[in-house]
């Protein structure tokens, strides 16, 4: 059951829904922050569908506790002052035992200090590597993060492709600056110096200056670490149009849904290194078809690191038989071996619990599976 309501706040618009609603004597409930409005509020309807899908399984199997798990979202409006806000109207509301945060680490990094004073866990899907490094127990990451898939983008690049000329294209916020300097230290392992490192501000509408500097540095092969799925469509768009067509190597966002409609043909042929594909685990593959014949369209990883951080909430509460937040924290930490969508979770005192990247390639539309890469370290 989904339940919402619009209010003005400070002069803006936001918005909250509860789903899943129970009586409130007979709940166990988590809060989250999403992109209800803004640009990336399709990417927000993917993941209140994970939401929905994992409350679902979470309820028909006894819940949380014996009580019905419960899911309260609050509009993030694709901004950080606005993941800000919405995370801060959660906390007020004194009666979430959890949280989950963004799939986007600037967001992230932004309500990482209200997190540290909630003192209470939060799963987050952002992959800048410094998130899980700043000493904040209570930030559990549900994707792996960007020091593995730099090195799947490099060791791919230059082992497979045998490219090595390389231009990096990069968002200049936490995520995009986190990737590069992954990237580049990765290629600096196989002797490589990329001729150009080239990053570029959120929302643009016009990525002709960038596109021009990547035609410029005639590079073998690009790589990219892009933000939101509207900049990489008109990048992808206007790269084309200029004429280069050498090999593309990007971050997950290069094969999310709202990337592949947006940019079309212009995204043919690419490669990208993705932490969900469903044909990646069994388990991965039953949510594919889960989600395909509730909602008639294909996941990617904006429904499926949430679900996944619900379902290993509901595991750490019911393991530790309480939803005191230390009694959580320690139980998600505890969590070795478990299967989820995005992969097998092993997390550790950091907060990290994935360490393995896909390989897919772009076929006139369709994502194919190449490869999975797991790291012990």
């Amino acid at each position: 059951m989904l339940i919402s309501r619009r209010h003005a706040l400070l002069g803006t618009a936001t918005s909250f829904a509860i789903i899943g609603r129970a009586r409130a004597d007979d709940v166990v409930r988590v809060g989250g922050i999403a992109p209800i409005t803004g640009p990336a509020a399709e990417a927000g309807r993917f993941l209140q569908n994970g939401v929905a899908l994992a409350l679902e399984a979470i309820n028909a199997k006894g819940g949380v506790l014996g009580k019905k798990m419960e899911f309260v979202v609050e509009d993030d409006q694709t901004t950080n002052p606005g993941a800000v806000l919405a995370f801060s109207r959660l906390v007020s509301r004194g009666d979430c035992v959890a949280y989950t945060g963004s799939i986007r680490s600037t967001q992230v990094n932004a309500i990482a200090p209200d997190v540290l004073k909630a003192a209470k866990p939060v799963m987050f899907g952002g992959t800048d590597p410094s998130l899980t490094q700043a000493g904040n127990p209570w930030l559990f990451r549900c994707r792996p993060n960007d020091s593995f898939s730099a090195r799947v983008i490099a060791d791919f690049g230059f082992n497979t492709l045998k490219k090595t000329k390389w231009v990096i294209v990069h968002s200049t916020d936490a995520f995009g600056n986190g990737g590069m300097k992954a990237l580049v230290s990765s290629l600096d392992a196989y002797g490589i110096k990329p001729v150009l490192v080239q990053g570029y501000t959120n929302q643009q509408t016009d990525f002709t200056p960038v596109v021009l500097a990547v035609k410029q540095a005639e590079p073998d092969v690009v790589s990219s670490y892009f933000t939101f799925e509207n900049d990489l469509g008109i990048f992808a768009r206007q790269l084309r149009q200029l004429g280069v067509t050498v090999p593309w190597v990007g971050s997950p966002s290069i094969i999310n849904t709202t990337a592949l409609n947006l940019a079309g043909r212009a995204l043919f042929g690419t490669y990208g290194i993705a932490d969900y594909t469903p044909d990646a685990s069994p388990e991965a593959k039953a949510y594919a078809e889960t989600y395909l014949a509730r909602f008639k369209a294909q996941p990617d990883n904006q429904s499926t690191w949430v679900y996944d951080a619900l379902m290993l909430l509901a595991k750490a509460m019911n393991d530790a038989k309480s939803t005191e937040p230390e009694a959580i924290r320690k139980a998600i930490v505890a969590i070795k071996g478990y299967k989820g969508t995005e992969g097998t979770y092993n997390f550790d005192e950091k907060g990290d619990g994935l360490r393995g990247y896909n390989v897919v390639r772009n076929e006139n539309g369709k994502i194919v599976f190449d490869k999975r890469v797991e790291f012990t370290s």
